[in-house]
């Protein structure tokens, strides 16, 4: 039987480094367009709680006791950015129901305004079934004979 000191146990067993985040995400995930997938997702979520945590100080006024001083900034850059960010997340800002957007188009309003157009400018439909075809207006004058043609 072989008698180990404790100082001997702890040099034999392998020294295992501690492993960074993207590390582990190398490891837990195989496709490399999918870990740059994850990493892009980080960085957006990075990006909106800066822009959120910059608009709420924007908004709110901080105790004294934290020693910030107040920023006079105009957030709308920073909103714009927050709402970009949410946009690539599928979210996007709803409007209020009656306010913000216009009206809906009813079927009515439609047929006026196709009966409206057709009164003002009529329109016409070509369909073209073989080609080449030419389009000209019937009234067109023939265009002059070039004199190199003629000789």
């Amino acid at each position: 039987m072989e008698d180990t000191s404790p100082k001997e146990a702890t040099t034999q067993k392998p020294t295992e480094k501690k492993k960074n985040i993207l590390t582990k995400l190398k490891e837990s995930v195989d496709d490399r367009e999918e870990q740059l997938d994850i990493l892009a997702t980080f960085v957006r979520l990075g990006i909106l709680v800066w822009s959120g945590g910059i608009l709420t100080l924007a908004y709110i006024q901080t105790p004294p006791a934290w020693g910030i001083p107040e920023q006079k900034l105009d957030p709308t850059f920073i909103a714009s950015v927050f709402t970009g960010v949410l946009a690539t997340f599928g979210v996007q800002a709803a409007k209020g129901r009656n306010g913000g957007g216009p009206a809906p188009v009813t079927a009515a309003d439609l047929k006026s305004l196709i009966e409206a157009a057709s009164q003002v400018a009529p329109n016409q439909t070509i369909r073209i079934e073989h080609a080449p075809v030419t389009l000209a207006p019937t009234n067109y004058p023939q265009p002059p004979k070039d004199n190199a043609e003629s000789n």
